[in-house]
């Protein structure tokens, strides 16, 4: 005889002896899957689901040691599609290994052997303990794939980009394709500059009736425009957006590297503008925005003052009160776009504001509870060449970033741009004063 005997041979005439085996069984089930296999079953069975179970502790372990000491190597991992993937059939192998176990071991237990008192809590526990862990599984692939899908849809394949001195930036473009207009114009344009080396971000706002952006001569627009955008009129920077789209053969290799043409204009304009480099774009659809806001419980704001709802020469459709309101989506679209008897640098203020406010809703208890719908929308809403390859880097990056305030400039006349005719040496000046290094990135 053995130790395991009694519960591999137990005395089945005895129910407090098999109401004691079932209880132990069902607890080693639920401690260690596979040693109720071990000790009262299928040894072969048991063998695998312990090692099984050791395997997925070791992961764990590894994963949270790396997250303590590493953590872009984690963020490497659950922002690649490949490592989503990978991560995903593992979870659902353990959700149908758990299950096969839990039904064994129940099996295993002879149910009809317990006291009868004790049968159904016996199962009960089994049961209720299979559908947190599996639940929580499930949700586990269920995020995993959303993730997944989200960032095949969002990001461009190929390589990252280096710093250039020691900044990333990201071209942040707003765009409306609104009812009220022939096609895509970007209504909101900023660059983000982050310091590679502390995170420290900077924004600067771009209005989107600046005139005569200029070119660099390696720009394809520089051909037609040697001397800044000059179309005879009004030349607003947002117009190149549309000109860009409709001459696609200045930019051929646009739609494969990630992008389109009328992006490609915009880049080359900003970079003009500001005298810097742009490794990156992001484009967020304003139509679409109100979905993403909704899907993150949407944004708290201050109003400064009662703003009317509306366009300049249309009727009053509708106001938003003074004070910090919580904003749903459509609402918070309304005051980024409106500009009823106001200026477009109070408009540039609100969108920034807006941006700020969901910035602060992505927080991860409020995404993870919300992650789906955010995906989605996110997919729906966004596109971005930032590189897939680069986002475990980037989420490292945005954590710092996170923690500490953003600098804000804008291209106005309060700080001396006039926009019908910017002096743009001047405003490139402006722009190294503002993307000086901190002492802590030198």
């Amino acid at each position: 005889m053995t130790v395991a005997s009694p519960v591999r041979y137990p005395d089945t005439s005895s129910r407090s002896t098999m109401t004691r085996r079932a209880w132990w069984l069902v607890g080693f089930n639920i401690l260690l899957p596979g040693s109720a296999q071990l000790l009262a079953g299928d040894r072969r069975l048991g063998r695998f689901g312990v090692v099984a179970t050791f395997v997925l502790w070791a992961l764990a372990i590894l994963g949270l040691v790396l997250f303590l000491v590493w953590p872009p190597a984690v963020y490497a991992v659950v922002t690649n599609v490949i490592g989503l993937t990978a991560i995903q059939v593992a979870l659902v192998f353990y959700i149908v290994l758990w299950i096969v176990l839990t039904v064994d071991t129940l099996r295993l237990a002879r149910l009809i052997r317990v006291a009868p008192a004790a049968r159904w809590l016996v199962a009960g526990l089994a049961v209720i303990v299979l559908v947190g862990v599996g639940g929580t599984a499930n949700y586990g692939v269920v995020v995993t794939g959303a993730t997944r899908d989200a960032i095949a849809t969002i990001f461009a394949s190929g390589q990252a980009a280096e710093a250039v001195d020691g900044r990333y930036n990201v071209l942040l473009l707003g765009g409306d394709a609104g009812p009220d207009r022939l096609g895509l114009r970007p209504d909101s344009i900023s660059v983000v500059s982050i310091e590679a080396a502390t995170g420290k971000a900077t924004m600067v706002g771009i209005p989107r009736n600046l005139e005569r952006a200029p070119f660099s001569e390696g720009s394809p627009l520089y051909g037609p425009f040697p001397d800044g955008y000059d179309c005879g009129d009004e030349c607003l920077i947002s117009y190149l957006y549309t000109y860009g789209e409709e001459h696609p053969d200045l930019y051929p290799d646009a739609e494969a590297e990630g992008s389109n043409p009328g992006i490609e204009a915009m880049r080359d304009a900003v970079e003009g503008t500001l005298g810097i480099t742009l490794q990156y774009y992001v484009l967020i659809d304003m139509q679409g925005f109100s979905d993403l806001i909704d899907a993150l419980g949407g944004i708290e704001i201050t109003v400064a003052e009662e703003l009317p709802i509306g366009i300049n020469g249309g009727p009053v459709v509708g106001t938003i009160e003074a004070g910090t309101q919580r904003m749903d989506g459509t609402t918070a679209l309304w005051y980024a776009r409106t500009r009823y008897n106001m200026t477009d640098y109070q408009r540039m203020e609100r969108q920034r504001e807006v941006q700020e406010a969901v910035i602060a809703q992505f927080e991860p208890a409020n995404v993870l509870t919300k992650f789906q719908a955010v995906a989605q929308a996110g997919a729906q809403v966004v596109r971005s060449d930032v590189p897939q390859a680069a986002l475990g880097y980037f989420v490292d990056l945005a954590n710092k970033t996170r923690k500490l305030p953003i600098d804000k400039f804008e291209l106005i006349p309060a700080n001396g741009v006039v926009v019908e005719r910017p002096d743009f040496d001047a405003i490139h000046e402006m722009i190294d004063v503002a993307f000086t290094p901190t002492p802590e990135a030198e």
